[in-house]
């Protein structure tokens, strides 16, 4: 399962730092999955995250109709856009977007 693999990571503390943002908002449901760890509320998906070689990637999975104002989301796709985060989060940027997610799921 990819979340154990995430705590065995040289990135562990990033992912758990990342992982406490997510979990702070009220309503959002981690879900465990073989590949990857899922967010969501109650109205949809947010992200989904994961460890990488040079830290961690969020995928938002409505990331193509979020206002991106300082291009930091990466991805051409018809949904997700990926915000990775090496070796400190940008918690400021990380909440931007979480929010933007949460928003486009209330308006759905």
């Amino acid at each position: 399962m990819q979340f154990e693999k995430d705590l065995k990571s040289e990135f562990k503390n990033l992912f758990l730092q990342a992982r406490e943002i997510l979990l702070s908002y009220e309503g959002i449901i981690e879900t465990k999955k073989d590949r990857i760890t899922t967010y969501s509320n109650s109205k949809g998906g947010i992200c989904h995250m994961r460890t990488m070689p040079y830290g961690i990637d969020f995928g938002f999975l409505k990331g193509a109709k979020m206002e991106d104002k300082d291009g930091a989301l990466v991805g051409n796709g018809k949904a997700i856009r990926v915000l990775p985060q090496k070796e400190k989060l940008n918690v400021e940027l990380i909440k931007y977007f979480i929010n933007q997610a949460i928003q486009i799921n209330a308006n759905k």
